[in-house]
């Protein structure tokens, strides 16, 4: 016997006629709304159906009158309402007529789960908490440092005004870095990324790379490349993500950070960027590519390495996890390649 197509729904289904009476209710809804199995839908009044209220106890059919109403109108949007046991639920309506300004024939109810909604929700919290932190700490240090300059200056010695200045260019970069990879999430979840790929000499990036983050630790950071593998990429994204690998490799490891730069194949190059940490064990690695992933305890926004999957996808690359050699984390990510002789390499 062929299945009944209301069933088919992946959300919870009810129709009711011109009299307001059920003429539908899917095995979804009669579980959202709680009736049981055995107990019958078809024939019931759609508000004696609709077990909903708001939050001021009112119900679906008092505030919404899908009978009543302008003549013109054809639907309900979608509105959060809570079943008896207070979980919520998203529902919206279709209004059927057979023409303009007559009553309705049908009303077509949907209901879906809350919970997408409130993941979104956590995640936006989330969001605003991490933007929130990240901004305070060098918003602080420059309000303090410029607040400084402004009323001292005079008392200041240039070495004094030089550290100062320069911490203050530090923040806004880091204020900079921060909004760029906010951005950067936002078109990578809406599939907008702009790639403006080009010959790109990766080891020249590399290099500059590993320059620009030594200044600033202790720790001992060491490229080692084998040829001069020539990607097809956006330098740019490139950069970001060498940048990204390489602080968080300095960020949640000890001792050395290694970059390696090799040709995987003749399609593809393959970059690899290794600290002396704890790791990442096996169980957590596919969760280190979300957003807001701050495993290890070494602070950041967590947005670093969901941007370096992201980048590297939207190329046409991987990016993978294991074990460092040396113990810690290995962090490999391939690249397409393009012929030496294609044009000047970017860098």
């Amino acid at each position: 016997m062929e299945a009944d197509p209301i069933e088919l729904l992946p959300d919870g289904a009810v129709v009711a006629g011109a009299d307001g009476r059920v003429l539908a209710c899917n095995a979804v809804a009669r579980r959202m709304l709680g009736i049981a199995p055995d107990a019958a839908a078809v024939g019931r009044s759609l508000p004696d159906v609709l077990a909903l209220v708001d939050q001021d106890g009112r119900t679906w059919s008092e505030v919404n009158r899908p009978f009543a109403g302008l003549g013109a109108r054809t639907g309900i949007p979608e509105q959060p309402w809570w079943l008896p046991d207070g979980t919520e639920v998203l529902v919206a309506a279709r209004i059927h007529r057979a023409d303009r300004h007559q009553p309705p024939e049908r009303v077509a109810v949907s209901l879906r789960s809350g919970r997408g909604r409130a993941r979104l929700d956590r995640e936006r919290s989330d969001l605003v908490a991490t933007v929130a932190h990240e901004l305070r700490s060098p918003l602080t240090g420059l309000k303090g440092f410029v607040g400084a300059l402004l009323h001292r200056w005079d008392e200041l010695d240039d070495p004094q005004r030089q550290l100062m200045l320069t911490t203050v260019s530090a923040d806004a970069d880091r204020l900079s870095r921060l909004i760029t990879e906010l951005l950067d999430v936002a078109r990578i979840d809406t599939g907008r990324l702009q790639l403006h790929r080009r010959p790109t000499d990766v080891v020249r990036l590399a290099e500059r790379v590993v320059d620009s983050v030594q200044v600033s630790t202790a720790r001992r950071i060491e490229l080692a490349a084998q040829g001069r593998p020539i990607l097809d990429a956006d330098p740019d994204k490139v950069l970001q993500v060498l940048t990204n690998l390489v602080e968080n490799g300095v960020r949640h490891g000890e001792g050395a950070v290694r970059v390696t730069v090799s040709p995987a194949d003749g399609h593809s190059a393959l970059i690899v960027v290794t600290d002396e940490g704890e790791g990442i064990p096996a169980e957590l690695r596919a969760r280190a590519f979300t957003k807001f992933w701050t495993g290890g305890g070494g602070g950041g926004s967590g947005l670093g390495l969901y941007i370096v999957n992201g980048l590297a996808r939207a190329h046409g690359g991987s990016v993978a996890i294991a074990d460092a050699p040396a113990g810690g984390a290995e962090v490999r990510v391939t690249w397409p390649l393009v012929s030496a002789d294609s044009g000047s390499p970017a860098g």
